[in-house]
């Protein structure tokens, strides 16, 4: 069955999901192309009852709303039991502290004194959408609109409708007395999300930005920001402190640089095991420990791998039980140390051999019912609930429908040479079922810069691909998962050998006869958009259009918009000569390819400030530009109307200034 969304409402439709790989070879014409990759994910966040028999998941309504919907999986209905309408919230996840109870978090942002920044709520309510709670503690306005409420610490095990919840703490004072609780900081409760009773766990603390959990409900390690103490003008140390079983007693732990990324950071911890698992930098690569808590501190390597970094760790249950570490080389994998676990990944695997990208979103309390998305280059990924009892696999939901139908084209790993004749891991996407040569084509940097492209489906890359381009995206030298060698000083302060990267992206689609070198663009959102115009500073005859969405383009001005206080932010970006050589709005007068930018309003990421000065720039030296402003919106551009009206624009453009 399919679960068909519209807005506010659902409803479930029996039938089997269109295989991607099956679909007819057929271009769309530009209106559907963008109507239909340009909608959001019909489910972008999805959660297990602890019985297995209920699926709560979140989709989009009209323009940045968000619904909560429940699956009853024993009558097949649909419930919307939630909604947000996006100005200013929309609801990120959902999950169970019982089988008649949700949790919810929902995200907004705020302005105040002129800048946006974000802030969370959380709100239980039943299954049904009946009794919603607040679970946050606000005691002024001010509060509601300018911090975060907190985050679910441990799950427990569902038999009652209490969570083990990090709250925030604010003290109310009346002309700077305090008249209220003088409790201030993050402080963890036993919230009985129903009734509001609370049992304090561990006192508000001001300098306290993390708790982990054991799974069994103890609180085992806790992270002080020097930050918090010192103002963000510290030296980024995080200390770490941890417990032994059965203590209320501290010990010191570790202490992490966020500067120079030394130390260990705790990410879960096994109290069955007794160990915390721990992310270290081992000759350069990010590696899994596993660290004992019994008071030895005994490290011992969890998982390695000799060519790239750990990414994280695979959790399962509502104990969050680890059960492997996650690293990406071509594609995502999980390096599995929980046999169970790994041989049902492997059976997963068999059974859904078109969908190699299988991630276990959630399970039962039980760990028998398990909630699975798969996925790969040509099939945007689908939901499913496997029963290891019933040993069955029901299929629940395609992720993006709006595309089934619509020919994709396959995601190639693939490696060129950079002028220094260093091999640059890339993904190239073909037109599907069209010719090979002679293509217009577009060279996609990521953002961050600290991150990296996978292997996967990918929106704008398809989209672009259905219009008959080929499309290259480069892991170019500055981006995360390949080790500190490959990261350099990050995309900001090593630009030079980043955009080098980009550029020799570019050259490469030429040199193989892939691209028409008159018909060769670059796009990129976020750094990938400030690639995309510093391309044009070092290389103006390489790309003949550009498209930069919320982009950078001054790092002197991104220096002051993180502000003199947020020392650690502006280390990140550094200080000297390349704040004039790397900042594209400062060389306009070297650009000779026309240019499109996109931005939102309400960006918190990169101010729209910054694209208005790249256009004002652009045009007073006498170039082609045109901004487009979406109010209200943030840096992911979460509105699928605004998302179609940018692919709409960007296909347009691209094909005026390419000559297609």
């Amino acid at each position: 069955m399919r679960m068909m969304v519209s807005g506010a409402t659902a409803v479930v439709v029996a039938g089997a999901l269109t295989s991607a790989g099956a679909l007819a070879q057929v271009r769309l014409e530009p209106a559907k192309a963008a109507a239909a990759f340009g909608e959001r994910e019909s489910i972008s966040d999805a959660s297990l009852s602890p019985d297995g028999t209920r699926v709560a998941f979140i989709s989009p309504g009209p323009k940045q709303a968000t619904v909560v919907q429940v699956l009853d999986m024993k009558s097949g209905s649909v419930k919307p039991v939630n909604y947000a309408n996006g100005d200013p919230m929309t609801l990120s996840s959902c999950g169970w502290a019982s089988n008649t109870r949700l949790v919810c978090s929902l995200y907004g942002v705020s302005n105040r004194e002129g800048a946006w920044s974000s802030y969370s709520r959380l709100i239980a309510m039943d299954a049904d959408g009946n009794n919603p709670t607040p679970l946050g503690i606000m005691q002024t306005a001010q509060d509601y609109i300018s911090r975060s409420d907190g985050y679910v610490v441990d799950w427990r095990d569902g038999a009652t409708d209490k969570v083990l919840i990090a709250r925030n703490y604010v003290p109310l004072k009346s002309n700077s007395i305090t008249v209220g609780s003088k409790a201030q900081g993050l402080a963890v409760d036993l919230l009985d999300t129903r009734t509001g009773k609370v049992d304090h766990i561990e006192s508000a603390d001001p300098i306290v930005g993390r708790y982990i959990g054991d799974g069994t409900g103890n609180i085992r390690i806790k992270a002080q920001y020097e930050a918090y103490r010192f103002g963000w003008q510290g030296n980024g140390k995080v200390s770490y402190y941890y417990r032994t079983a059965g203590s209320k007693d501290w010990k010191p732990f570790s202490v992490y640089s966020q500067v120079d990324e030394t130390g260990m950071v705790p990410l879960a911890v096994d109290g069955t095991a007794n160990v915390a698992y721990v992310i270290e930098k081992t000759k350069g690569r990010d590696v899994l420990y596993r660290v004992a808590l019994d008071g030895s501190m005994k490290k011992d390597l969890a998982f390695a791998d000799p060519e790239v970094d750990v990414s994280g760790v695979l959790t399962v249950g509502r104990r969050g039980r680890v059960v492997g570490a996650t690293f990406s080389k071509e594609r995502r994998q999980v390096g599995f140390f929980d046999p169970e676990y790994e041989k049902l990944a492997t059976g997963l695997s068999r059974a859904l051999s078109t969908l190699p990208l299988i991630n276990i979103v959630d399970s039962s309390a039980d760990e028998k019912i398990h909630l699975i998305y798969a996925a790969s280059d040509t099939d945007p990924g689908r939901y499913f609930l496997y029963d290891a009892n019933k040993k069955s696999l029901v299929p629940l939901g395609a992720d993006r429908p709006a595309l089934a139908g619509t020919p994709l084209g396959a995601m190639r790993p693939i490696t060129y040479k950079a002028a220094d004749g260093t091999d640059i891991p890339a993904y190239l996407t073909m037109p599907p079922g069209g010719a090979a040569k002679g293509l217009p084509a577009i060279v996609m940097p990521h953002g961050g810069p600290a991150s990296r492209d996978d292997w996967g489906f990918d929106w704008l890359a398809q989209f672009f691909a259905n219009r008959g381009y080929a499309v290259i995206q480069p892991n170019y030298r500055g981006s995360s998962g390949y080790g500190q060698d490959w990261f350099q000083q990050n995309g900001f302060k090593s630009w030079k050998t980043a955009i080098g990267d980009v550029n020799d992206a570019g050259r490469w689609l030429v040199k193989e006869g892939i691209a028409d070198p008159a018909k060769l663009a670059i796009v990129g959102w976020s750094y990938g958009g400030y690639a995309a115009l510093q391309s044009q500073v070092v290389d103006p005859d390489l790309f003949k259009a550009a498209i930069a969405i919320a982009p950078v383009t001054d790092l002197g001005a991104l220096r002051t918009e993180i502000g003199a206080l947020d020392k650690i932010g502006q280390d990140y970006v550094g200080d000297g000569p390349h704040l004039q050589d790397g900042s594209p709005a400062r060389h306009a007068a070297a650009f000779k390819a026309p240019v499109l930018l996109f931005h939102g309003s309400k960006d918190i990421n990169v101010a729209v400030d910054e694209s208005r000065l790249m256009d004002k720039q652009l045009r007073s030296a006498g170039k082609k530009s045109q901004l487009v402003v979406y109010p209200l919106i943030d840096h992911q551009l979460r509105d699928s109307e605004v998302r179609i009206d940018l692919l709409t624009k960007a296909d347009a453009f691209l094909t005026k200034a390419l000559g297609n």
